[in-house]
C-alpha cells in the first residue's frame, strides 16, 4: 500500500490495509520526510541548488523542520548545501550512490534500536535470534536500495490511477 498525504486516519488506513493484504512498517516522520527531500533533491538533480522553501512546499513538510534535517544530511555528506542568492541544496552524489541505509542512519543514527552496547532485556533466546534473522535481511535490503530505486518506484506509482 502507498504512503498518503496527509495520512488517513488509523482505523480507515488499518481497514484499507486488511482489504488490500498488506502491512506497513512503522518509519519515523524523521525519516519518512528526510527521505521525501532527499527525493526531491534526486528529482533535481543536476539542474542546480534546490531552495529549502521549494523542497519544504513540494513535499508538504514544514521548513523549520525541514532545516534541521537538511542540516543533518549535509553533516553525514549525503548533500551540499550553499548560502546567498542562487544557493540552496543539492546531491554530493548521485541518487544511484546513495542507499537508503544510508539515509536512515543519517537521520535516526542507527538502523536498529539496541545498537547502544548495552545488554538487551532477557527474552526468549529462540526470537531473539529470530529479531536477528530479521534486521540482518531488513539490512540487506535497504543497503540494496538507492535513491535512485526509491525515485523510480515514486515515478511508475504517479502512473496508477486508482479507480
Amino acid at each position: 500500500m502507498p504512503l498518503r498525504y496527509p495520512p488517513r486516519s488509523s482505523r480507515e488506513g488499518r481497514r484499507s490495509r486488511e482489504r488490500e493484504g498488506g502491512h506497513t512498517l512503522k518509519i519515523s516522520t524523521r525519516t519518512d520526510y528526510g527521505i521525501r527531500a532527499m527525493l526531491e533533491l534526486a528529482k533535481q538533480y543536476g539542474r542546480g541548488p534546490v531552495q529549502s522553501h521549494d523542497i519544504a512546499t513540494n513535499q508538504d513538510i514544514p521548513e523549520p523542520y525541514l532545516n534541521q534535517l537538511l542540516t543533518q544530511l549535509r553533516k553525514a555528506g549525503l548533500i551540499t548545501s550553499r548560502r546567498g542568492p542562487g544557493g540552496g541544496h543539492c546531491l554530493a552524489r548521485p541518487a544511484n550512490e546513495i542507499t537508503v541505509a544510508e539515509l536512515i542512519t543519517a537521520l535516526e543514527g542507527s538502523l536498529w534500536p539496541s545498537e547502544d552496547g548495552t545488554e538487551p532485556r532477557r527474552s526468549c533466546h529462540s526470537l531473539q535470534e529470530l529479531l536477528q534473522e530479521l534486521y540482518q535481511q531488513t539490512e540487506q535490503v535497504l543497503r540494496s536500495c538507492s535513491l535512485a530505486d526509491l525515485l523510480e518506484r515514486e515515478r511508475r506509482r504517479a502512473y496508477v490511477y486508482h479507480i
